[in-house]
């Protein structure tokens, strides 16, 4: 399968209509593919072909079966079956690279800031004239895009999807960071690192592999042929000064990814003077470290998206006399050390449903509250503020967890937490 040529002979089965899966079957339909079937195993809204009469023969028989990325082969209906068609299973990342051998493609993984590291680097590319797209697993599935000639294509890539992917080639693959997370989807840390390094396994001498230093050894051994470029947090920290009106930039949450992102600049020779003049005019993503609110000794902060302890970390050391919300369904096998933390941390409120692995996290090292909702919590932070008379209050939900537990994504999770904030706040300020 390394000819767009042979698509039409081949047979594939769309496994899974998520978004992604959706997208496989418009581009099959608009590329005149024909030869596919689908399936879902919750068994809806199979909106093309009617459903199989006997799927594990077309499991067994086609060609390439393209497998949705939140698709566990253990924990799926017919996954004997997947497990012994391992081979065959790819992704929509593969049929993109598969398909357009023209474009220019930014591939980014990592365990945190994978979303806004993206869209940096697409803020930055179109404010230098570059034609940039931006999809994959942050919300746009790469098969949707209009891609044109000469055009950047960013991609934000899961675990997931790396898993699968078998085809792609990157002229610039970025890994920002790898943390404890996935654990309970991958096995064990050893497959969820092998995931994440699959960005660098078919690039070529000119194409670019820009990695924290703390990789280098694992690149190495690998004997990968990309342009090892380390990012300089230094260098960059030094222009961010030139960056005076942008709280999101002057925020010390990000400078790691941002130099990830300079390094690349560089590569691309877009000038220092307009990469700064770029990063000004960035807006930060929703419920990634989202200061939406102050008011008088006030600041409210949105870090919804932060659903490992890990990514929580990074907000907890970014603030000060913070009222912590914490809680909602834990990651397996995560801890955090509140050693350098606890100076920062006033109080902490647990919410969701999973109460006592919170309790076990903090008690005995931090003064908490059990609130179970964030309705509850904010208005207990409030009384609490007030009765404690302390000056320049953090009010952060940074739940290092999860949101399934109480709302079906962390996006409603954070849209919750603001709406009430904002309710409150007004009442009670």
């Amino acid at each position: 399968m390394t000819s767009v040529k042979n698509f039409r002979k081949l047979s594939f089965l769309v496994y899974g209509l998520g978004l992604s899966g959706k997208s496989v079957v418009n581009f099959f339909k608009k590329k005149k593919i024909k030869n596919f079937s689908v399936w879902d195993d919750k068994n809806k809204d199979l909106f093309v072909n009617k459903i199989p009469k006997n799927l594990v023969k077309i499991i067994n028989e086609v060609d390439y079966i393209i497998l949705s990325p939140g698709i566990n082969l253990n924990k799926s209906k017919y996954s004997k079956e997947l497990i012994k068609n391992k081979r065959k299973i790819i992704t929509d990342l593969d049929l993109l690279f598969l398909f357009y051998e023209d474009i220019k493609s930014v591939v980014v993984t990592g365990t945190n800031g994978k979303s806004t590291t993206c869209k940096i680097i697409e803020h930055v590319l179109k404010k230098n004239r570059f034609k940039a797209l931006l999809g994959g697993n942050i919300g746009t599935p790469v098969l949707n895009l209009k891609i044109k000639k000469k055009s950047f294509v960013i991609i934000e890539a899961s675990s997931y999807q790396l898993a699968y992917s078998k085809f792609i080639h990157p002229n610039f693959a970025i890994l920002l960071n790898i943390t404890n997370d996935h654990l309970d989807w991958h096995g064990n840390m050893k497959n969820y690192i092998n995931a994440k390094f699959k960005i660098f396994s078919l690039q070529r001498k000119k194409d670019f592999s820009i990695i924290h230093k703390k990789f280098v050894k694992k690149f190495k051994k690998r004997r990968l042929k990309g342009k090892l470029i380390l990012p300089d947090v230094g260098a960059f920290k030094k222009i961010k000064l030139k960056i005076n009106k942008n709280i999101f930039i002057k925020s010390n949450i990000n400078d790691e990814n941002i130099s990830f992102v300079f390094a690349l600049s560089k590569i691309l020779k877009i000038s220092e003077k307009s990469f700064i003049r770029s990063l000004k005019s960035f807006v930060g993503l929703p419920h990634r470290y989202e200061i939406f609110l102050k008011m008088k000794d006030y600041v409210f902060i949105n870090d919804s998206k932060a659903t490992s302890f890990q990514a929580t970390k990074l907000a907890l050391q970014n603030s000060t006399n913070i009222f912590w919300i914490v809680g909602g369904l834990p990651k397996k096998d995560d801890k955090i050390d509140f050693r350098n933390l606890r100076k920062n941390i006033i109080k902490s409120y647990i919410i969701g449903n999973h109460i006592n692995f919170f309790k076990n996290q903090l008690k005995d090292k931090l003064n908490y509250s059990i609130c179970k909702n964030i309705k509850k919590t904010i208005v207990q932070i409030l009384k609490d503020i007030k009765f404690l008379k302390t000056k320049k209050n953090t009010i952060l939900l940074s739940p290092a967890a999860a949101s399934f537990d109480q709302y079906p994504n962390f996006e409603k999770r954070g849209e919750e937490f603001k709406r009430l904030s904002k309710l409150y706040a007004r009442k009670f300020l």
